[in-house]
């Protein structure tokens, strides 16, 4: 097979490109950030005091949002700094979602990795360099390569998730489904790993046993649900069982399957199911 090296071009020293250009592919087809299969919730997005975020994007349940940057060129200090107070205003607008910065730009530099590294893991952020390739006259091609992955950077299962109260989760749910919900799948956790206690923190309410956090099982209460992840390895069995069953799922992330369980009726349905993802989760497979 013949190979053909293809032109790398510079978008920015192009007159006829322009990051505009660059939206627009995106918005027509987002997954070829290599993000997953993602919406657009907003282009253009204007920040209170602060400017307009070039796109915000949401996955396909709904429970994440993308905050994407765009640069032509390599990243720079300050665009760096504007794509983390973008991600850090929408996510006070929004603390019932899930936040994810992401920049986009033609070079991802040492740079970038350096003032990054500053903040230890604690900003869910991921780096996508974009590769213009012309392909023929007049044709140019677009190729995203993530260079950095959010959970490169560290969990909060790592860190202990930020501290926050159960009152702070009643407010953000509702005090039935805490009470509906998650204090039942807290029980049936405790039947098999005797005083594990809940801990609540600020993205998730996870695990912790004798003040060491171990979120195999975490939960994330919504106004008229709650998700719960279980960490397991993805295989066919597990994703043929969870199918059967019929209850209501998200797509598999971050190495957790996800359930959702809308109050104590669902959950009395389906016990048999969790006990069972629970001990896989805990390692009793």
């Amino acid at each position: 097979m013949k190979h053909v090296k293809l032109p790398k071009l510079e978008i920015r020293k192009r007159p006829d490109l322009s990051e505009r250009w660059v939206q627009e592919i995106l918005t027509d087809d987002p997954a070829l950030l290599g993000l997953g299969d993602l919406d657009v919730r907003d282009v253009e997005r204007r920040q209170p005091r602060a400017g307009r975020l070039d796109m915000l994007l949401t996955d396909s349940d709904g429970s994440t949002r993308y905050e994407v940057e765009l640069q032509l060129g390599p990243t720079d200090e300050s665009h760096i700094i504007r794509t983390l107070e973008y991600w850090d205003t929408e996510r006070r607008r929004y603390p019932q979602y899930e936040h994810v910065a992401v920049i986009v730009a033609e070079e991802i530099t040492s740079r970038f990795f350096n003032v990054i590294s500053l903040f230890n893991g604690f900003i869910p952020i991921v780096a996508i360099q974009m590769t213009a390739l012309e392909v023929a006259e007049q044709t140019v091609a677009l190729v995203f390569t993530k260079v950095l992955d959010h959970v490169a950077l560290g969990t909060e299962e790592d860190d202990g998730g930020v501290p926050t109260t159960r009152e702070d989760w009643e407010k953000r749910s509702t005090p039935e489904i805490m009470r509906q919900v998650v204090d039942r799948i807290h029980k049936l956790i405790e039947k098999g790993d005797e005083g594990v206690a809940l801990k609540y923190n600020k993205h998730y309410i996870g695990l912790a046993k004798d003040g060491v956090a171990n979120n195999y099982v975490a939960m994330k209460p919504r106004k008229g649900r709650v998700v719960i992840e279980f960490r397991i390895q993805q295989s066919e069995e597990v994703t043929d069982m969870i199918d059967e069953a019929g209850i209501g799922t998200l797509p598999y992330k971050w190495g957790s399957y996800r359930v959702t369980i809308p109050n104590k009726g669902v959950l009395a349905q389906h016990t048999e199911l969790l006990d069972d993802l629970i001990r896989r989760s805990r390692g009793g497979n």
